[in-house]
């Protein structure tokens, strides 16, 4: 008899063989599925103060999230071997819409990034490689022992810098270095050793003066001078930082109270329902509403990071482990941006901030984690 078989006998076991076979049917991890709902829940109520009070904004903001969600249902239902099969051909359709961008894409507020098809709504093929990049490396390290040789470390890392050098072109900086550590934690898991790490980082701050020069255009240049001295452009470029900085800081312990922030509604605090929406959650909630959201996030992290440790091949560990962390960094971004320890690079909280595409391609990456945890093989005794 299977070991899962002894463990689910009586009227107990029948009654959690029930409860597990509703969640396997629908492949959905019931504790990050939670976990998801309270932090889209909150976001909401958090949107509709730093959005002044616009119910029309909420309500788009959760028909995104409806979509949002059904994609991440969508995405748990299909085995982790369809992800592996169709990571290669996804990644080189990835590279042919950042190249289409290049060429023939939509611009916006000085940036190149959209592809508008007749008959669908315009969209950012950009987004689609935060996904595909950790998969296309994952695909290819897997495919050998780990760790991997000197050779298939540089290979791996090619992967992941090809589109990266695309995507600054349009020019989008934040979303490159976004897709960037996907693509690099992947290669980090499968386990570079500690003179490989230190060369990698060695190469950086040896680039960093030759980027400055030939690389970043001068509003990126602008954002890393802002951040270290805002006060010299206080009513220009420094104007964000010193507004956020100004709310996070005047809502002490407990905050203001909801809907009372005087530096979102009052219009002082720009883009308040997107990348600074923290600010506004930080005035009215106070440390004791943003020690909550932390300790939120802080268990999503964890339960995804128990799933990929659970996996049980290379290619869903390296992948589950690199989106795992892809979330974390938009976390770690946009909270340093907004509180002045990081250039403001238009990242967005997820899940929180108002718009749609990031939330898509992160509700997509957790129905991977999904898949991975619900689609796992009963080893029997």
């Amino acid at each position: 008899m299977a070991l899962g078989e002894k463990l689910l006998d009586g009227p107990a076991g029948a009654g959690l063989g029930r409860s597990r076979s509703i969640w396997n049917i629908l492949h959905l991890d019931p504790i990050l599925l939670f976990l998801l709902l309270m932090l889209v829940g909150g976001g909401l109520f958090v949107l509709y103060s730093g959005a002044d009070r616009n119910i029309e904004v909420v309500k788009a903001q959760g028909i995104r999230l409806a979509v949002a969600f059904g994609v991440m249902l969508v995405f748990a239902q299909l085995d982790p071997a369809v992800f592996r099969r169709w990571s290669p051909w996804l990644y080189v359709l990835g590279l042919a819409g950042l190249v289409a961008v290049l060429l023939v894409g939509v611009g916006a507020k000085g940036a190149q990034r959209w592809l508008a098809i007749p008959g669908l709504p315009r969209f950012q093929p950009s987004e689609l490689m935060k996904l595909v990049v950790p998969m296309m490396a994952a695909w290819y390290l897997s495919r050998y022992f780990l760790p991997p040789t000197f050779g298939r470390v540089m290979m791996g890392l090619f992967i992941v810098l090809l589109p990266m050098f695309l995507i600054v072109q349009q020019p989008d900086l934040g979303t490159s270095l976004l897709v960037g550590m996907a693509g690099i934690f992947v290669v980090f898991f499968a386990g570079m050793s500690w003179k490989l790490i230190v060369a990698f980082f060695g190469l950086v701050s040896v680039s960093a003066p030759l980027m400055w020069f030939f690389v970043m255009r001068d509003y990126q240049k602008q954002r890393v001078l802002t951040l270290l001295d805002p006060q010299s452009d206080p009513l220009g470029a420094g104007w964000n930082i010193i507004q956020s900085k100004t709310a996070i800081g005047s809502g002490g312990l407990d905050g203001k109270g909801w809907l009372q922030g005087t530096q979102s509604h009052l219009e002082f605090l720009p883009e308040s329902h997107t990348d600074f929406i923290v600010a506004v959650l930080a005035e009215e909630f106070g440390f004791v509403g943003m020690l909550l959201l932390m300790a939120l996030y802080f268990l999503i992290i964890l339960r995804c990071l128990y799933i990929a440790v659970s996996a049980q091949d290379s290619y869903a560990r390296l992948l589950a482990g690199a989106l795992t962390m892809t979330f974390f960094i938009y976390i770690f971004v946009n909270v340093g941006m907004v509180s002045g320890l990081l250039p403001v690079v238009g990242v967005p909280l997820p899940l929180i901030s108002y718009g749609g595409t990031s939330g898509v391609t992160l509700m997509a990456a957790f129905g991977v984690l999904m898949s991975i945890h619900t689609h796992r093989r009963m080893i029997t005794a």
